[in-house]
């Protein structure tokens, strides 16, 4: 009798076997089956011809024996063999807790003294799965890994269509849908640090049809890796698609001595037969409650002094922005780049980054003068920093140029005009947590941090590694080192996340940091798509949004656009008209009443600015009586607008709700007055028009279920 291994969330199953020669191969991805012993049946229900070399469907597939496609692993051995067979020895389910289980499944290889473990762990109320795998070299040598993916997927359908993502500074999260025909579809970086500029890790593939907001058999994936990662998506010569993630083995063979292991990052993924929005929801669940720091509780309102000031800025000028974000409303002040650096101060991007002691010329009271006045105006104080990075034009490349990454003989090839720090080397690490430690040591108050990242690795070398094909993987490594050590001293300090923007959003980062900056592009209509298309694998409480000059909508259109995630402003405000002020000040108290919905809530998309004249959407909170519809006009052509009522989604149907508009603008009146109650089968049977058109473009409604 063979054995099955199910591996079962609330909704979904994915079914491995074990074959009478031993080796596991999948046989089910899909929704979970009442009677577990039943997916055993189901290889023989598919007739799509003869799989000559027996392991199409493995769980871990193995280079340089009998496979002929795309292999998870790839080794060569101590003795020199480029051959792998892994052959099933135990498996074992253990409970962490109530609702989080890991199975284990141990392979090893016949001839060689190579193990490798396969790690399943579920997350059964979101149907969330985290895979990974751990290599063990228990041969007399070294071995060399050439290809040592997370997970490898298996798949069946009649066609299958990828939606991924790409990218530019600026231009994050630009997306299309393909379908995915014979061969090999590759999304991966190479970029070393930064390494979403490109292309993020993200992605999702529909099953039989392009799935639809509540339609359709659907796969979100995530490698979660701070570096270059992998996916290879390819169709087989049986029409099943096997998807095998991970690490990018670019320039990364990685020698294993005895006894050494190697555990592989996980990859992420959840399935939903309801559609996009469904596989949404249970992401943001997972991520809030098991990932994201503080992922259900609460997030500061900020100002940032970067577009009002630059680099050109003083201990005054500061002092003044410190008393404006009183004026504003918001819980703190952010001080962005320049405030560091004194013998190649930095006075533009070209110097000074490395050199982290206060600048004597802008802040000669240092940063604690700083922070008291932020205690004198009652809001907290935040601070940036790039601690992996260095300019060439600093006391510490002069100190230090071994600590800098870059090939000898070289001619030096930078990106914003700085190069990238060694951190794969211990006193690099050092170096980088003691930035933000002494900081903290100095200014214990200090209550936040915006941690960037704006170089690629060019050049890669390390003057501190044996083998430099380890770098990449080292690099990463090493961050996690630093972040885990910053952690264990400051668990709660709110942290954001950002690379130039977006160039560095994955949820391995994510579980050091409590939200990230999605893009410098802050003009609110691109805006509207960017963080539309992050919605889809993370939720509101994750997402950074600012209020800035960019674009030319009115500062009412432009906070509502910041208002659908974390809200945040990088304005003049003693330049703000007298009602632009206001309207922002009102603006601040309104957004703290319904923040806990953006935060917590469950998300429903409702009309996509990809497809219509706007963008709609939601957020319901757990009890279904309370809810606000973000509403968005992003046409500006004749007659658009909302012609027609959009449906709801997410209320009770039996619930009686009243609709308000909020955050208006200083004498400005609405007919959506709350007046009216409507049950939740109407609202989201018949639906509910905003009145938006290119004279009315944004429009905030409150929803409360009436008593």
């Amino acid at each position: 009798m063979t054995t099955v291994i199910p591996i079962e969330s609330q909704n979904n199953a994915l079914a491995l076997q074990v074959g009478k020669d031993q080796r596991v191969g999948i046989i089910y991805f899909g929704t979970k089956l009442n009677n577990a012993s039943e997916y055993q049946h189901a290889p023989g229900m598919y007739h799509r011809g003869d799989d000559y070399s027996g392991i199409l469907n493995s769980a871990y597939t193995p280079a340089g024996s009998r496979n002929l496609v795309e292999p998870a692993i790839q080794v060569t051995h101590a003795n020199g063999n480029t051959s792998l067979d892994l052959q099933y020895v135990s498996h074992q389910v253990q409970t962490t807790e109530n609702n989080v289980s890991t199975t284990s499944i141990k392979l090893k290889d016949p001839k060689y003294a190579l193990e490798v473990t396969l790690y399943y762990k579920v997350y059964r109320n979101e149907d969330v799965i985290e895979q990974w795998s751990v290599i063990k070299n228990n041969e007399k040598g070294n071995i060399t890994l050439h290809k040592y993916a997370s997970a490898n997927l298996y798949l069946s359908a009649d066609s299958y269509w990828l939606k991924h993502y790409h990218g530019d500074w600026a231009k994050e999260m630009q997306t299309e849908e393909v379908r995915l025909t014979s061969g090999i579809k590759v999304l991966d970086t190479k970029l070393g640090t930064r390494a979403n500029l490109y292309q993020p890790p993200t992605f999702m593939v529909s099953l039989d049809k392009p799935a639809t907001e509540d339609e359709g058999r659907i796969l979100y994936g995530s490698v979660e890796w701070t570096g270059n990662f992998r996916v290879d998506l390819e169709v087989d010569p049986l029409n099943n698609l096997r998807v095998i993630a991970g690490i990018n083995p670019f320039a990364s063979d990685y020698s294993l001595a005895p006894k050494q292991e190697f555990t592989t990052p996980a990859f992420l993924y959840t399935y939903s037969e309801k559609g996009k929005g469904d596989a949404s929801r249970k992401l943001h669940r997972w991520a809030r409650n098991y990932r994201i720091m503080q992922g259900n509780g609460s997030r500061l309102t900020l100002l940032n002094n970067w577009e009002a000031t630059f680099f050109d800025f003083n201990e005054n000028k500061l002092a003044e922005l410190i008393r404006d974000t009183k004026k504003l409303g918001v819980d703190m002040f952010l001080l962005d780049d320049g405030w560091f650096a004194n013998k190649y101060p930095r006075n533009s991007d070209k110097a000074g980054l490395g050199d982290w002691q206060e600048n004597v010329q802008k802040l000669p009271h240092g940063i604690g003068y700083l922070v008291k006045e932020a205690q004198n105006n009652d809001v907290k104080f935040g601070i940036w920093v790039e601690p992996e990075m260095v300019n060439p034009k600093s006391e510490l490349y002069e100190k230090h140029p071994d600590w800098v990454i870059r090939q000898p003989g070289r001619e030096e090839h930078l990106y914003r005009n700085q190069l990238v720090l060694d951190l794969s080397n211990p006193k690099v690490q050092d170096f980088v947590y003691g930035v933000l430690d002494n900081i903290m040591t100095k200014n214990p108050n200090v209550a936040f941090f915006k941690w960037d990242c704006n170089a690629v690795i060019y050049n890669a070398h390390s003057a501190y590694l044996k083998k430099q094909s380890h770098l990449y993987v080292e690099y990463v490594r090493g961050l996690y080192k630093v972040l885990e050590r910053f952690r264990a001293k400051y668990p709660n300090l709110p942290m954001m996340l950002c690379s130039g923007g977006g160039g560095r959003v994955d949820y391995a980062a994510l579980k050091y940091f409590t939200e990230f900056w999605l893009s410098d592009n802050t003009d609110p209509l691109e805006r509207i798509f960017i963080q539309w298309e992050y919605s889809y694998f993370f939720p509101a409480i994750s997402h950074d949004n600012h209020v800035t000059d960019w674009g030319k909508q009115p500062i009412k259109f432009r906070t509502d656009v910041a208002m659908m995630g974390k809200l945040g402003f990088d304005i003049v405000v003693s330049q703000l008209e007298p009602k632009d002020l206001k309207f922002c000040q009102d603006a601040v108290i309104t957004y703290k009443g319904i923040s806990d919905l953006v935060w917590h809530g469950d998300l429903f998309r409702l009309a996509n600015p990809q497809e219509n004249d706007y963008a709609s959407l939601m957020y319901v909170n757990e009890a279904q009586n309370r809810a606000v519809m973000f509403n968005y006009q992003t046409s500006s052509r004749y007659g658009s607008g909302t012609l027609s009522p959009i449906k709801l989604k997410g209320l009770h149907p039996d619930k009686k709700y009243t609709v308000k508009e909020i955050n208006l603008y200083p004498d400005t009146k609405s007919t959506i007055t709350g007046t009216t109650a409507y049950s939740g089968n109407y609202l989201m049977t018949i639906g509910f028009n905003p009145n938006l058109n290119t004279k009315r473009t944004s429009v905030i409604l409150e929803i409360n279920e009436q008593k």
